[in-house]
């Protein structure tokens, strides 16, 4: 049998139409494949450029953070400077003036304390400018790092009674008046120091009302043989008013830490409380203030 080719077809040969239209459909098919081909890479573009612009505004976001930070870091090193600038301009302790300075400062922040007052009657209360202690030679800083130094070098007095051997329990030789219950524990520490007590001076005592009744502390002293103490106005002068507990008779000086500032920039005679406190119960005290003005006492700034 003899195979027909493509030329043996009839002249008047017609295609069928199912195959006529299959061609169509492929035609259609391989358009719309394209088509979605073209769809597809556009939704693509978006997506990219969708990142992009995802990227680029958390990039943005990154940097604008870290310029804030670097804002921040700028504003702290220029209060931190301005504070030093400030540290360093401010004018010289009020506890290296001369006594007769001292005895009038001393008498105003009284008078602020008994607003009432008239100046006779502050000058019944007046510390005597002999009773202060001259310490305009010492020209160090007043920090608690030179305390020890400033005692051997401007109280030597002081410093002999504090390497004895106390007599009596509970009559210190030096009362250190501080303004809170953490400034007494630092100083505490620094007169517990050898170089001040050597090897026969008595305890330290720090007298404050946090954690402490005032029970414990009339216990301790009256066991105890007590070359120093240390505490705030207001304990100080309870036990001074309200208990025999804490003796004078071997008082010699009486240290105000004049020079010490609180968070605040206050110093012990600039708050309120514990100004009233220190000349109402304890410079007022009516024994410590007869000592004072006897000259038994020294009122000290530091």
């Amino acid at each position: 049998m003899m195979q027909q080719h493509g030329d043996d077809l009839d002249d008047d040969f017609v295609p069928d139409d199912l195959v006529a239209l299959s061609g169509e459909e492929d035609e259609i098919g391989n358009s719309q494949l394209g088509a979605g081909d073209d769809i597809q890479g556009l939704l693509s573009a978006e997506e990219d450029a969708e990142d992009d612009t995802s990227d680029q505004r958390h990039k943005a976001v990154i940097v604008k953070k870290r310029k804030r930070r670097e804002k921040e870091k700028e504003r702290k090193a220029k209060k931190r400077k301005l504070a030093e600038s400030v540290d360093a301009t401010e004018p010289t302790s009020i506890a290296a003036q001369p006594p007769h300075m001292l005895a009038d400062y001393i008498s105003s922040m009284q008078a602020k304390t008994y607003p009432s007052m008239s100046d006779i009657e502050l000058g019944d209360l007046r510390i005597p400018e002999t009773s202060i202690a001259d310490t305009t030679s010492w020209t160090e800083s007043r920090s608690l790092d030179q305390l020890v130094d400033f005692i051997t070098g401007v109280l030597p007095t002081l410093h002999k009674r504090l390497s004895q051997r106390s007599k009596s329990n509970g009559a210190p030789t030096l009362l250190f008046v501080a303004s809170a219950a953490l400034r007494v524990i630092d100083v505490e520490r620094i007169l517990k120091d050898k170089r001040l007590r050597g090897s026969k001076g008595g305890d330290v005592a720090k007298l404050f009302a946090r954690h402490y009744k005032i029970e414990d502390h009339v216990r301790y002293l009256k066991r105890s043989q007590v070359g120093a103490a240390v505490g705030t106005p207001g304990r100080i002068g309870k036990l001074l008013s309200e208990t025999d507990a804490l003796s004078i008779s071997a008082l010699t000086h009486i240290i105000l830490d004049a020079t010490f500032k609180d968070a605040k920039k206050r110093s012990i005679l600039d708050v309120p409380e514990g100004r009233d406190e220190l000349f109402k119960t304890v410079l007022g005290n009516s024994k410590v203030l007869e000592a004072i003005k006897l000259g038994r006492v020294q009122v000290v700034l530091f």
